[in-house]
């Protein structure tokens, strides 16, 4: 699966998370990647943020499936991360992404609790913890009470 426009993995070479091939030349050179992708193989292509119309003309372009996500409606498929579907960036949102749920307050507060819990030596507490038979707790007390035995070379 290929992956033309925003890649993370180059955010810092592409100047940040911004919308790719804006220009008629980057635009051209995206085009003519997916398409040199497509004869290499690719089985589909990630198209991610890039104008609307420039995915229009790769998905028109491409025999394969082209999925976006922040390319516009004429994709093939769809895809969010997870993350920004569910609002747990807090304030940072793409502009692409649509928020279905905001439990991002509610996986803060689930973490802090936790932490607490944790430093507080609350959790993990008897109900979360496992046990084993008194009788083979005895057993390896005893068993460790022994001198060690050299180990074998």
């Amino acid at each position: 699966m290929a992956h033309v426009g925003l890649t993370p993995q180059r955010v810092a070479q592409l100047g940040g998370f911004k919308t790719q091939a804006k220009s008629a030349r980057a635009a051209r050179r995206l085009i003519d990647a997916a398409v040199a992708l497509e004869a290499a193989g690719a089985f589909s292509i990630v198209l991610e943020s890039i104008p609307a119309p420039v995915a229009a003309i790769v998905t028109e372009r491409l025999a394969i499936p082209t999925i976006g996500i922040g390319a516009g409606l004429d994709c093939d498929g769809q895809v969010l991360v997870l993350h920004d579907v569910l609002g747990l960036y807090g304030d940072f949102k793409p502009k692409f992404a649509k928020r279905y749920a905001d439990i991002g307050a509610q996986v803060e507060t689930a973490l802090r609790t936790f932490d607490a819990d944790v430093r507080a030596g609350a959790f993990p507490d008897a109900e979360h913890s496992f046990t084993m038979k008194e009788t083979e707790l005895e057993a390896l007390k005893q068993d460790l009470a022994k001198p060690a035995r050299p180990k074998a070379v």
